[in-house]
């Protein structure tokens, strides 16, 4: 497993891939929050605070962990090398964790660069230091257990198709569905709102970014990623037998 993780950790940093993802994310976020006037740029905010930053990046995560994990299955599929994978003396399991960590691996390299922007607003403070520093933290806990639920459907996305494209729209709709769709839904049922709503993403990354790191949403989180990784195995699993 640890050499199949080295080699697909290789495969995105020395392809040209991975670095635009990357740059991608940091660009984005960091025009965004310094550059563009938006209602999420921190110098006209006035404000020392990067709560634009996390309400931002996970509409920007919702395209680029698709990106990074659209190849995982699909292009194997695709070029015929899974079944070369299959015969390893590894299972299942491990091949799918092999994969999912090394895209997540490339989610949390690209998150790394923003605590830049901590550091600058921390400095831009008046007095120096005046930043929420706890809900700064539990926001980036945040947006890492959503990276991770990105990665996870993305990389059942990837199993369901040998087209990377089709693997990439169907991890955008998958994924932006769990993000928003049950807060949508929780709308037309007054009743039951508070039950459908905690179903989705929305409601527990909410949570998380205002500093308080609930055992339920972490646990609501893991269990996510269980599901789709469970998922993932069981789709390898039959292609084996086929």
């Amino acid at each position: 497993m640890g050499a199949l993780y080295k080699k697909e950790i290789l495969g995105f940093l020395s392809a040209i891939t991975g670095w635009i993802v990357i740059g991608i994310f940091l660009t984005v976020t960091g025009l965004f929050l310094w550059v563009f006037p938006s209602g999420v740029n921190v110098l006209d905010n006035g404000y020392a605070n990067l709560n634009g930053l996390f309400s931002l990046a996970p509409f920007v995560f919702l395209f680029l962990v698709p990106a990074v994990t659209m190849n995982s299955i699909s292009e194997e599929k695709r070029n015929g090398t899974l079944e070369l994978l299959l015969i390893r003396p590894l299972s299942d399991t491990k091949i799918i964790l092999a994969k999912y960590f090394a895209a997540f691996t490339l989610v949390v390299l690209s998150l790394l660069p923003t605590l830049i922007y901590y550091y600058s607003v921390f400095r831009l403070g008046f007095p120096v230091g005046d930043i929420d520093s706890g809900g700064f933290w539990g926001s980036f806990t945040g947006l890492l257990f959503l990276g991770s639920a990105f990665t996870a459907m993305g990389l059942f996305s990837s199993s369901l198709t040998n087209n990377p494209i089709v693997s990439f729209l169907m991890a955008v709709v998958i994924s932006a569905f769990v993000y928003m769709g049950f807060a949508f839904i929780a709308s037309f049922f007054g009743g039951a709102e508070l039950l459908i709503n905690a179903l989705g993403i929305q409601a527990h990354y909410s949570s998380m970014s205002r500093g308080v790191i609930d055992s339920r949403d972490v646990l609501y989180f893991l269990s996510l990623d269980i599901l789709f990784l469970f998922l993932s195995v069981n789709l390898l699993g039959r292609r084996k037998w086929k």
